[in-house]
Order: C-alpha cells, then sequence, then structure tokens
C-alpha cells in the first residue's frame, strides 16, 4: 500500500510528462534531447564513482584478440562512448546504439580517444545485431544497457552469436537491490515513473539471473555498489563471461 501510494504522489509530480507521452509528444522528445542531455551529464558522474571498476574490468581485453593479434570489439548501446579511454591501443571499434542522437558527445570522445580505431556505427537495438556477422568479433561491452533492452534474453542470445568462440562478453549494469532492504522499497516506488523518464529504464531486473542462464562457458560477477546522489541505482554487477 505504501508503494502503491508513494507511486501516485511521484506521478502526480510528473504529471506533464505523463501527459506528453498520452499526447505522444514525450517519447520523440526523450530520446532526441532529454535522454542524450541526461545521459551525458550523469554519465559524468557515474564514470567518476565506476571508473576504478572500470579499469579492474577492461585490463584483460588485450587477452581476448583474435588470431590476427587484433582486437575487434562491438559496444552494445555506445551512448556517447565514456568507455573508449578504457579500451587498448589499436582496438578496432564497432558502436551500436538504437538512439541515434548522442553524436555531439560521441564525436568529442572519439577525438579525445585516438588511440582507438572506430570501424562504424551502427543504429541497431541490442537483441537485433544483424548487421554484425557471426562470430566476427572478439569482445563485446554492454555497460548500463541491459536495464532498459525490451529482452535481456535476446540481446544475450545476440552477444553470443556476434562473438567468436573464445571471445568474451564484458558488463556493468545497475541492478535490484536486496529485496528486504530501503534501496529495494524505492526502487519500486519509482519505478514507473523512472522508466517512463530514463527511455524504458527499468530499476529492478536481476540481471545476474539471465547472465547465469545464458550459454557462457566462463562466467565472473561481482556485485558492487555505486553511489549516485538521490537515485535508487547503487547496485551494481560488473563482469565478463566467455563463449
Amino acid at each position: 500500500v505504501s508503494v502503491l501510494l508513494l507511486r501516485a504522489g511521484l506521478a502526480l509530480l510528473a504529471w506533464p510528462i505523463y501527459l506528453l507521452s498520452f499526447l505522444g509528444i514525450w517519447e520523440p522528445f526523450c530520446r532526441k534531447v532529454f535522454f542524450p542531455f541526461c545521459l551525458e551529464k550523469l554519465s559524468g558522474v557515474h564514470d567518476k564513482k565506476s571508473k576504478k571498476h572500470k579499469q579492474e574490468l577492461f585490463r584483460n581485453l588485450p587477452d581476448f584478440r583474435g588470431p590476427s593479434g587484433e582486437l575487434r570489439l562491438l559496444e552494445i548501446g555506445t551512448g556517447s562512448g565514456s568507455n573508449f579511454q578504457f579500451y587498448p591501443p589499436g582496438c578496432k571499434v564497432t558502436c551500436t546504439d538504437i538512439n541515434p542522437h548522442f553524436q555531439e558527445g560521441l564525436t568529442k570522445n572519439m577525438k579525445k580517444n585516438q588511440h582507438l580505431h572506430y570501424e562504424k556505427f551502427l543504429v541497431a537495438a541490442g537483441e537485433d545485431l544483424r548487421q554484425v556477422p557471426s562470430g566476427s568479433v572478439d569482445a563485446v561491452v554492454c555497460t548500463l544497457v541491459l536495464c532498459s533492452v525490451h529482452s535481456v534474453s535476446s540481446t544475450l542470445r545476440e552477444v553470443l552469436r556476434v562473438l567468436r568462440p573464445g571471445g568474451a562478453f564484458y558488463f556493468l549494469e545497475h541492478v535490484a537491490a536486496e529485496h528486504s532492504s530501503w534501496t529495494y522499497f524505492w526502487q519500486q516506488v519509482c519505478f514507473p515513473t523512472w522508466k517512463l523518464a530514463f527511455a524504458g529504464c527499468c530499476l529492478t531486473r536481476e540481471l545476474w539471473k539471465n547472465l547465469e542462464e545464458a550459454k557462457f562457458s566462463e562466467l565472473k560477477i561481482q556485485r558492487i555498489s555505486v553511489a549516485m546522489p538521490w537515485m535508487p541505482i547503487e547496485p551494481h554487477i560488473v563482469g565478463y563471461g566467455v563463449k
């Protein structure tokens, strides 16, 4: 009852967004203007909080170079390219995102990280990477993206399809908190309005279960805390799986 009452109160505070959504105006505005703007601002804070975790996560990326000695990397949900700084020199990067409206931030980060080779940018959802040939990449990276895909299991199937045998999938995602915690309580309260305001981002996904059900031959998952001021996304998981 408390959750429902607080949800109603939050929806009342956010009534302009609900009205614009009802009129069909919010979604295109969110994708083109609001979400790219917010993500760029939030990414700056999140990157500072998670920098040491990302440095540790991507440290062994060079170990997954292909037989040719090159590292072909596909990033799902590239956004503005905040992960580029962590990729090893000479890495060949293919960027994908369902939202093509991150060009300003993406261009800026590409110029800052000229140690990489940028191959192409594909407008594609994580569940449908048909533009990427099967077994064609050595590593797939996905950070703060699985929270908003329509189907986590379909996305992971596509990840496994495009990876070569022996390739790796790297992830860092916010997840549902422990069910007995106050964080989970507030995640439930914020869920509907948060999902509407932030382009489908779900606060209560238990993504470790999806990863454990996927057919990785090796899977390393670590639970970490990334505290964001006034935001119910502190619990995260980080790790990689090998095909």
